[in-house]
């Protein structure tokens, strides 16, 4: 099966959100929480305008999607300059293939060929392992009260 890794159009929000909500909803959160706090991981057009959206694409279905931003130089380490992976989302259905692997080597990319040193990513607590399993530096919380707890660090 070939994965083909593209930027998204609007026309493809809705599926895009599709995948969002298919991989919150598999979150060890309660319901509750999930549900409402759904809406808040959607994209919409304003988003389109201000963050580069990348789809994994298998079989003409969108299987994964990550988007990401340029980051803050307040959350990043010392002297670095970096993206924001504002977030990346696998549908379940699709999860263990690789498609993560392929939209955070993306973003990382994407991060190079800017001149970037890296990417930062604020992860959700059920993403943790997948990070880590990628090798990614956790960065140590500065700030509690600033501070997202999971935080990681890809060199590009």
């Amino acid at each position: 099966m070939s994965t083909t890794l593209r930027i998204a159009s609007r026309a493809e929000l809705p599926d895009i959100n599709g995948v969002i909500e298919r991989a919150v909803m598999t979150w060890r959160l309660p319901e509750r929480v999930k549900r409402l706090s759904l809406p808040l991981y959607r994209y919409d057009e304003t988003d389109l305008g201000h963050l580069e959206v990348c789809v994994a694409e298998d079989e003409a279905r969108i299987a994964g999607v990550a988007a990401w931003e340029p980051a803050e130089t307040s959350d990043l380490p010392a002297d670095r300059r970096g993206l924001l992976l504002h977030g990346l989302y696998v549908d379940p259905e699709r999860q263990r293939r690789g498609i993560g692997n392929r939209l955070l080597g993306a973003c990382v990319e994407r991060a190079r060929a800017l001149g970037l040193d890296g990417v930062l990513i604020k992860a959700q607590s059920d993403a943790e392992p997948f990070f880590e399993k990628q090798g990614l530096e956790r960065l140590p919380v500065r700030d509690e009260s600033r501070d997202y707890v999971l935080r990681f660090w890809q060199d590009a």
